[in-house]
């Protein structure tokens, strides 16, 4: 069952899923970078790049990869002028997660707290080589908390909270 966006009005109209590497062959196809693979891109998809809208013609590369061609850029001169510039999926194209998967957008702004006390709201979740770590603003101080199943004791993205081990600080 998937969500409308009346079910996620945390989430932004619209996510940045990568931005525009170096290009790739002749054709105006470039390297997609920061892409995680959560959204599928596929020929046809609607995106928004450098906050202008655009169309993907054609996908190759692999998930973690992708080569992509835009409407807007038909050889390498055009790829490169694009090279640097955000690619944006409207928020609705956001897959719903497996169970206990979280999308890093409804992780953004959930309360953290530990043992009762509150220790701020996640405002970005940096993603690191052996678990992604939270950024926990606008308590005491700020935090950075391992997302991991030894620290953090439950997630509801749709109340918005986070409850960690009260002893891991």
């Amino acid at each position: 069952m998937s969500k409308s966006p009346a079910d996620t009005p945390w989430r932004p109209r619209s996510v940045v899923v990568g931005r525009v590497g170096r290009a790739h062959g002749l054709d105006g196809a470039v390297h997609l970078e920061g892409h995680g693979g959560a959204v599928a891109l596929r020929s046809g998809l609607e995106v928004t790049l450098g906050g202008r809208p655009a169309v993907i013609v054609e996908r190759r590369g692999t998930d973690q990869r992708p080569i992509l061609r835009f409407d807007c850029a038909s050889d390498r001169e055009a790829a490169e002028a694009l090279r640097g510039q955000e690619v944006a999926v409207a928020g609705a194209a956001l897959p719903e997660p497996d169970p206990d998967d979280y999308l890093h957008v409804d992780l953004i702004g959930c309360r953290v707290s530990a043992g009762g006390r509150e220790l701020g709201t996640v405002a970005d979740v940096l993603v690191y080589p052996a678990n992604d770590v939270l950024d926990i603003r606008g308590g005491e101080e700020p935090l950075l908390v391992p997302f991991v199943d030894d620290v953090v004791r439950s997630v509801d993205v749709t109340a918005r909270e986070i409850a960690i081990r009260d002893d891991f600080l």
